[in-house]
Parts: C-alpha cells; sequence; structure tokens
C-alpha cells in the first residue's frame, strides 16, 4: 500500500504533468494546417523534445513490465532488443528519415499511396490500426495495471480505466502536448527507474550480509552467471516454465539475424516511432532526435532487465518467502510479477517515485499509440476515400473521436490477456506475423524502381500466410525470431516474382534518392562511433 507521502508524490506527478500539458497546450502556436498540427506538431519539436518523445514512447509496461519479467526468465539476453535499438536508430537516422522529408512523407501509409498506390496504402493502414488497437494497446494496458494493481491494491479492472483516461487526457491536446509532456516524462521514467534498480540490487546485497548496489551486482554476476550472457545457445538456459530460453532469444539471430527485421520494422516503418521525428523543422533536428534516443537507449536495461535478474536471485536463494510467494500463481512462477512485487517493497517515499515513473512511461506510450491510430484513421484511411474537400476541424474531430474509441476498446479486451507469461514476448510475436511483410515492402519501395503495387500488395498478404503457416504447421519448433526471418525472405521472393510478371512493372512511381540527401554532420557521425563503440564493448564483456 502507498503511504500518504507516496501517495503526496503521485499526487504531485499529476500535477507536474497534466498542468505543463495544458500550458503547452494553451501557448501553442498553430505550425501548419490544424490537423498536421494536432497529429504532428508539425516543425515544432526540438531536437531533445523529439528523442524524449521516441524513448516515451517506446518505453512503456511491455519495457518496466514485460522486459523485467523476461530479465527474471532469460537473463540480460533480453538487453539486446535494447543495445540493438541504439543501432537500429542511426541506421534509421541516415538512409530512413531523409528519404521520408526529402519526398514530404510524414506517415507512413502516406509512404505506401505515393511509392506505390492507394490500395497499398489501405490495407496497411487496416493492418497498422488493428495491431496498434488489438495487441499493443490491450497489452500495455494489462500490463500496466498489473503493476498498479500490485502496489496500490486498487482493483484491477479500475486500473486499466484509470490509465486509459489519463492517456487520453494527454492524447487528446495533440501531438505537441504529447511531445513536449513526454520531456517530463522520460525524465520521471529515468530517475524512478534508476531508483528502483539502486533498491533491488541492495536488496540483494543485503540477502548476502552485505551493503551497496555494487555489491549487489557482483552478487548477482557470482549467483547467477547464467543471466548474464547475451548470446544464447540451444539448451543453455531453462525458462521458469521449463521451457528453453533459446526459443525466445536464438544466439545469432539476436546480431545477424530475425532480430534485424523487428528492429528496422519497429523504427524505420513505424508510424508511431518515425510520427516523432516527421515532424521536426528540418532533417537534421529529427537526426538530432533520433541519435539522442539512440544514446538513451543504452541505458534503459539498466531500469528494466537489472530488476528483473535482481528479482529471480531473491526467487531463487530461498530466503525470501516474500518473492517466493509472490511469484507464483497457483503453482506457476509469472515472471511479469516480478517487477510489481520490487516496488511494492520499496522503502516510503522511493515507491511514490518509483510508482510515478512507471504510471509516466504507461501514459505517454498509451498516449502516444493513440495518437498514431488517431493520424492513421483521420489522414490516410478517412482522408484518402473522400472525393470532396474535408474541413481540418472535421479530421481533428475524427482524431479525437479515435484517440476515445481505441482506447475504449483497448480496455475492455486488457482483462483477457490473463494468461500471459511472458508479456513482452507475447507482444514481439504477435507482431511478427506483419513485421516481415512491412520491412519488405518498404525496402523494396526504397531500393527498387521495379517493385510494383500488386507485389506490394502480394506481399502485405503473402506475409499473414507464411506467417501462419510456418508457426502451426511447417516450422514450428523453430524459434520465433528465425521464423520472422524466414517470413522476411519468402515475401521478398514473392514480391519479386510477382513483379517480374506484373505488366505493370513499367509505371511505378519512383522516389526521389540523391547521394547529398545521406550525408551527416561531424558531430553526428563522432557520437555515432561512441555507441557503437560502447555497443561493441557490452557484446564482448557480456557475450
Amino acid at each position: 500500500m502507498l503511504t500518504w507521502i507516496d501517495q503526496l508524490i503521485y499526487v504531485l506527478y499529476f500535477i507536474l504533468v497534466g498542468g505543463y500539458g495544458y500550458y503547452i497546450y494553451k501557448k501553442k502556436e498553430t505550425s501548419g494546417s490544424l490537423s498536421h498540427d494536432f497529429f504532428l506538431a508539425e516543425g515544432s519539436l526540438a531536437w531533445w523534445a523529439i528523442g524524449a518523445s521516441i524513448i516515451a514512447s517506446n518505453i512503456s509496461a511491455e519495457q518496466f513490465i514485460g522486459m523485467s519479467g523476461s530479465g527474471f526468465a532469460l537473463g540480460i539476453a533480453i538487453a539486446s532488443y535494447e543495445w540493438m535499438a541504439a543501432l537500429g536508430l542511426i541506421i534509421v537516422a541516415v538512409f530512413f528519415l531523409p528519404i521520408y522529408l526529402r519526398n514530404k512523407i510524414y506517415t507512413m501509409p502516406e509512404f505506401l499511396r505515393k511509392r506505390f498506390d492507394n490500395r497499398v496504402s489501405m490495407i496497411m493502414a487496416v493492418f497498422w490500426v488493428l495491431v496498434y488497437v488489438f495487441v499493443n494497446l490491450t497489452s500495455i494496458l494489462y500490463l500496466g495495471a498489473l503493476a498498479i494493481h500490485a502496489i496500490a491494491d486498487v482493483p484491477f479492472v479500475w486500473c486499466i480505466w484509470i490509465l486509459a483516461i489519463l492517456a487520453g487526457f494527454i492524447a487528446l491536446g495533440g501531438m505537441k502536448v504529447i511531445g513536449y509532456t513526454d520531456v517530463v516524462q522520460v525524465v520521471l521514467l529515468i530517475i524512478g527507474g534508476l531508483t528502483t534498480t539502486y533498491i533491488a540490487l541492495s536488496l540483494v546485497a543485503d540477502a548476502e550480509g552485505l551493503s551497496g548496489w555494487w555489491n549487489g551486482l557482483k552478487v548477482l554476476k557470482a549467483e547467477v552467471p547464467s543471466h548474464f550472457h547475451l548470446f544464447i545457445e540451444k539448451g543453455q538456459l531453462t525458462k521458469p516454465d521449463g521451457g528453453d530460453a533459446y526459443m525466445d532469444l536464438p544466439g545469432w539471430s539476436v546480431l545477424i539475424g530475425g532480430m534485424w527485421i523487428m528492429n528496422l520494422s519497429y523504427w524505420g516503418c513505424n508510424q508511431y516511432i518515425t510520427q516523432r521525428a516527421l515532424g521536426a523543422k528540418n532533417l537534421a533536428t529529427a537526426q538530432q532526435g533520433m541519435l539522442f534516443a539512440a544514446f538513451m537507449k543504452l541505458l534503459m536495461p539498466l531500469i528494466v532487465v537489472l530488476p528483473g535478474i535482481a528479482a529471480f536471485y531473491l526467487y531463487q536463494s530461498g530466503n525470501n518467502p516474500l518473492f517466493q510467494n509472490g511469484m507464483m500463481d497457483g503453482d506457476i512462477v509469472k515472471p511479469d510479477k516480478a517487477y510489481p512485487l520490487l516496488l511494492s517493497i520499496l522503502p516510503t517515499g522511493f515507491k511514490g517515485m518509483a510508482f510515478a515513473a512507471l504510471t509516466a512511461a504507461i501514459v505517454a506510450s498509451l498516449a502516444g499509440k493513440v495518437n498514431s491510430i488517431a493520424t492513421i484513421v483521420s489522414l490516410d484511411i478517412y482522408k484518402n476515400t473522400q472525393t470532396k474537400p474535408i474541413e481540418e476541424s472535421f479530421l481533428v474531430k475524427l482524431g479525437k473521436i479515435s484517440v476515445v474509441v481505441s482506447l475504449f476498446i483497448g480496455a475492455a479486451l486488457a482483462p483477457l490477456l490473463s494468461n500471459l507469461d511472458q508479456g513482452f514476448q507475447f507482444i514481439q510475436e504477435f507482431t511478427g506475423f506483419i513485421t516481415p511483410g512491412v520491412l519488405a515492402i518498404f525496402l523494396m519501395g526504397i531500393l527498387t524502381k521495379w517493385t510494383t503495387s500488386n507485389a506490394a500488395i502480394g506481399g502485405a498478404l503473402s506475409t499473414f500466410f507464411y506467417s501462419i503457416l510456418f508457426k502451426n504447421v511447417w516450422l514450428d519448433q523453430m524459434p520465433f525470431m528465425n521464423r520472422i526471418l524466414v517470413v522476411f525472405v519468402c515475401t521478398v521472393i514473392t514480391m519479386t516474382v510477382i513483379s517480374v510478371f506484373d505488366k505493370k512493372r513499367k509505371k511505378q512511381q519512383a522516389l526521389i534518392l540523391e547521394k547529398e540527401m545521406f550525408v551527416v554532420s561531424d558531430l553526428f557521425k563522432v557520437v555515432s562511433l561512441l555507441i557503437i563503440g560502447v555497443l561493441t564493448a557490452l557484446y564482448i564483456v557480456f557475450w
């Protein structure tokens, strides 16, 4: 339960974020059309706001709860999602953003419409909305409510609806409000997250009669060495449910295989993420924001993975009844209970801070997600089905309705996810049904002039077919990350074959691609090399 001090800290968080959001809303000046100002905050976000908004949108309950749960089950290997994302962000900043901004593309379906046609754009827009609502929103609400329920002892269903309402309040202010309140949210989640990590490592040290977070880290490395390998071989690590950890993180695939399909698709072809950078006033600002996000990605495993490993030690040691009992759901170990359990035992004051950080992450991510849903529904689905001019105010109104409806659906469905084992892995696997097709369509559209619209449609549909076939019939015993790579290759082959036999091949539109588009500043090069150097050192140390 929260003491009055924790409750006060939590209330101050709401006052700070809500008040700042309202201030931005009242002070903002329309920088472009009314709809672009609401959906994209066109030209009004500084590089640090773009970077913070990317991180706030990405880091949510799926990381705090889901990735900590995977840290409990898989160890530091799950950090590859965060550390490889840093490199992915650099690649997107150098090669994807220049193409989008030079061709005046502000949404991902708009790219598909300009490069291919309205059919491709509409199919993928519908796909994205369905995945955002039925996978992402529901899982974020479920995992977030799970944590709040464990800490504050508020009824689980109430927690879901409270989070949905708070996110709706921020999202209805538009993208500029989201972007700048995300800066506050990121500061809170980093401070609160590092505090939780510090306390968790201190608890580990205390269990061995020592003191200090550094001693706690040394105890973890000595007592649970299996959880400090970034590269997992087959049969090397058994999860709490008895499964082979290799099925979740199959060795080399995290470096040169299927993780790159998920990585580039998420950071480079995802409206939810790229929307922050595409509203920048120029390419340099967008790239700086991406680079700032890449730098912060290096820190995230300290916040979202180490606490899960600490919880695993406290559970496995057998001398902490709270963890032995708290991690169980009947006779089943539930890794996703690790982070909420840690938060529940934080000292007074720290608990309120960590609770506010977690809520900040959840609300920021939900607000960003529903704004992306609203953008696609209004600008890419509704607007492009109309033949008559549409008032900007109506598009904004439709966007706000989409915010409310999507949050309502997500909140209504979230309780159905109560049987999840690892929420983070659930999200990765089910978004993986469209990830290979999305990346294949974008890369083929960018890199070739001969890929046709019919081929793009074939790629969108075949990626579902291949994913279902390989998951349930043929490669059903293959790790999902490897399966994603196979689906990607099959989708590219399918698109190539269709293009070769498509009579409309010579009529396809081409994007503007110029060599000078991909030149970056010396400062960008230096910081990028620094990030790559740190990543190299991390993989050498934790190999």
